[in-house]
């Protein structure tokens, strides 16, 4: 019986912790990151931009029937929310802090102007942020979501890559040059070996640009990638 406490308390607690991971992150058709997926668990998905600001969040529909959300609507979540009152640091009064079981913490304005506001974490996952001192292509933007990395293109790299995700952790990303034919230059070029190309602007008008060569949705080291086109 104790064994059996044992491993439902830890299935429990994998299932937590699972249910706060990085989900999925999507590119727009320039290859510029659009959007970061948290699970919250119960099928409920949070979107995060590059630098931690709520893009928006609630029940998805698609995933609670297995299916992939590709328009990036979600359903309102009609069960627990907690904000924080007018009682709490100024930095962080009126935002979120529960969904259901899921805890935000976020940094309050003790903390400094650079990060005062941010999102410090969701439930066990940490978010850290570079700093005003690193490179102007990145200043601001995640630096890492718990154990997972985040590194971006800096200033003085090509202009079409120029503050794009370079890796999250040991998947390595790459774009079409500022050189390249303009109906593809700045796109996602590769994601961990797996090659993209489109249509050049010497094809037909309406092909132009369109991804011709590549998976739009991939799997890889535990979070999806979503290519639009």
């Amino acid at each position: 019986m104790k064994k059996f406490y044992l491993f439902a308390l830890t299935t429990l607690i994998t299932a937590t912790v699972f249910s706060q991971s990085i989900y999925r992150i999507s590119f727009t058709e320039k290859g510029s990151m659009d959007a970061i997926s948290i699970d919250l668990g119960d099928n409920i998905i949070m979107n995060l931009k590059d630098d931690g600001s709520l893009i928006n969040w609630g029940f998805d529909v698609y995933k609670s029937r297995g299916g992939e959300n590709y328009t990036g609507q979600l359903e309102t979540y009609v069960g627990r929310i907690e904000y924080f009152s007018e009682a709490a640091d100024i930095a962080i009064r009126g935002k979120i802090k529960y969904v259901g079981s899921v805890a935000f913490n976020y940094y309050a304005s003790y903390e400094g102007d650079e990060f005062k506001g941010k999102l410090k974490s969701i439930g066990n996952n940490n978010f850290q942020y570079y700093a005003r001192y690193d490179d102007a292509a990145f200043q601001g933007k995640i630096k890492s979501i718990g154990m997972t990395t985040f590194n971006w293109f800096a200033a003085y790299e090509n202009e079409a890559m120029r503050g794009k995700l370079k890796s999250v952790g040991n998947t390595a990303f790459s774009y079409y040059s500022s050189m390249e034919d303009k109906a593809f230059r700045g796109r996602v070029k590769s994601i961990d070996g797996s090659s993209f190309t489109y249509y050049s602007s010497f094809d037909t008008q309406e092909y132009r640009g369109r991804m011709k060569t590549g998976t739009q949705l991939q799997y890889i080291n535990g979070i999806k990638y979503f290519v639009r086109n």
